[in-house]
């Protein structure tokens, strides 16, 4: 489908837009106020018809400078939407200005205690961080906000999905003793609902793989201060057990991180064998 007509139309209310802000320098007041309202949603539909023409980053510049022009006029929730609107678009085009826009949504979010929805767009940053510009550094830092700004909400289960996202980063990272906290921390708070309970013996399982990472003597404690995982563990001693992961994959298909972690526990083991030669 040609979408040219769209995307002249839409420079065509960005030129008009222009004009209504210039105007509305020359008037004071109301009048000056209602110029710039009537340029805002000149900006707004010309963002939509840029979206219609897929051409994202004049998208992520109309809304951009729609949220501007509420800022000016102390309209702070229309600005953050706008921000957002132009983040998304920007993230089909230009990653890093996509977060720029999206940082400016949450300043004004936690300005106005929005902090629910500030967590929601630090997510959408970890995940640009992650999938983009492949920065797990930054991804990290922005699920650990978003978890804190949700157990400020008593949002418990939301915070914690953000840190195990942390955990799984960290322990890639081979940062196991952050990594171990958060498990055990989560598999602590599961053991304690009727509803997730099922859900900790996975915690505590990549809590034993990380203390096996660290020392394998690590693990003897664990296993002692979480009797109600006794399964989980049994598991666990079975795959070191083996000490091939390549045998055990033939019984349970294993995702990425479960691999490593596994092909490191056998490094560790081969390791202490050839020590002790």
């Amino acid at each position: 489908m040609d979408n040219s007509g769209k995307e002249k139309e839409a420079n065509a209310l960005m030129a008009e837009a222009e004009k209504k802000m210039k105007s509305s320098q020359s008037f004071f007041g109301a009048f000056g106020s209602s110029k710039l309202e009537e340029a805002c949603d000149m900006l707004v539909r010309a963002a939509n018809m840029y979206k219609m023409a897929k051409n994202w980053c004049a998208a992520g510049n109309a809304f951009s400078q729609a949220a501007h022009l509420h800022l000016q006029m102390q309209s702070k929730h229309d600005a953050a939407t706008n921000f957002i609107d132009a983040g998304n678009a920007f993230k089909k085009a230009d990653p890093q200005e996509a977060i720029n826009c999206l940082n400016r949504a949450i300043e004004i979010y936690t300005d106005m205690g929005r902090f629910t929805i500030a967590a929601k767009h630090h997510i959408s940053i970890a995940e640009i961080y992650e999938t983009e510009l492949v920065d797990v550094d930054k991804a990290i830092a922005h699920y650990e906000q978003a978890a804190d700004y949700y157990r400020g909400e008593e949002s418990t289960s939301s915070a914690n999905k953000c840190l195990l996202k942390v955990a799984t980063y960290a322990a890639q990272l081979e940062q196991y003793q952050k990594a171990i906290e958060i498990y055990e921390q989560v598999g602590t708070h599961a053991m304690d609902s009727t509803l997730l309970k099922y859900s900790a013996k996975d915690h505590f399982f990549k809590a034993a793989l990380c203390h096996f990472c660290v020392d394998h003597l690590n693990i003897a404690f664990l296993i002692q201060t979480v009797e109600a995982s006794t399964g989980t563990f049994m598991q666990l001693k079975k795959i070191i057990h083996f000490s091939i992961v390549k045998e055990f994959d033939t019984i349970s298909r294993l995702d990425q991180w479960l691999t490593t972690m596994l092909l490191r526990i056998k490094k560790t083991i081969q390791d202490e064998e050839s020590d002790l030669r």
